[in-house]
């Protein structure tokens, strides 16, 4: 199977936002993505709802939305109300990931749990089986454009290993220092999903960029 790529707009032009997500459609990527951050359960602060209701009205590719943020039960319902697809939240913020991963379902959405580059894989052993995706960091949160973990290639073999043993369809997303380079060793190891920020948005021509991570 192809990647699927979701670029970041947490790397877009805030200034021609909408020029930004016009090219995301008529491109090959297959998500959108976003990096919700709180300024507490990261050390930055992004943006929320209100810009995800605006690109929803103009998306034409599901709405991939990453909670970097403490306490994401309360806002899972507002965030697929306004149009999430996918709704991740991290294994560090959530006191009960399984009824949190209930949650997101109930509401129609996709689960997915995201673990930040300390975290083992193994923790996720129980609830494989619940979930829709994870989302491997390969930097830490918070902020874009960071060099990517070596140590994420080894995870992403392990995570395969356990999602194929638990015969399960989750997926594994990567963000973080996704390039060329990364990004096909990272497929080669068992990955599905790449998440590319920088490296789409500030290409000369960031389509085509798009379609050679789609062809990796």
């Amino acid at each position: 199977m192809r990647a699927l790529i979701a670029p970041s707009i947490l790397s877009a032009d805030f200034n021609n936002l909408g020029k930004d997500i016009e090219m995301i459609n008529q491109s090959e990527a297959d998500y959108i993505h976003f990096d919700v951050m709180d300024g507490v359960f990261v050390p930055n602060i992004s943006f929320g709802i209100p810009v995800i209701e605006h690109v929803n009205k103009i998306a034409q590719k599901p709405l991939d939305v990453h909670l970097m943020i403490v306490d994401p039960d309360k806002f899972i319902e507002p965030f697929v109300e306004a149009g999430a697809s996918i709704i991740t939240v991290h294994y560090e913020a959530c006191r009960h990931l399984h009824r949190t991963v209930q949650l997101i379902k109930s509401f129609g959405a996709s689960a997915s749990v995201c673990l930040n580059p300390h975290t083992p894989v193994a923790v996720l052993e129980d609830i494989i089986g619940e979930l829709d995706m994870v989302l491997l960091m390969s930097v830490n949160p918070g902020f874009g454009g960071q060099k990517f973990i070596e140590n994420t290639y080894r995870k992403v073999a392990q995570l395969r290993k356990m999602i194929d043993d638990a015969n399960s369809d989750c997926k594994i997303e990567i963000d973080g220092g996704v390039n060329y380079e990364t990004g096909k060793k990272l497929l080669d190891k068992g990955a599905d999903v790449l998440v590319a920020g920088s490296f789409v948005f500030s290409a000369e021509n960031p389509k085509e960029i798009i379609s050679g991570l789609k062809s990796l």
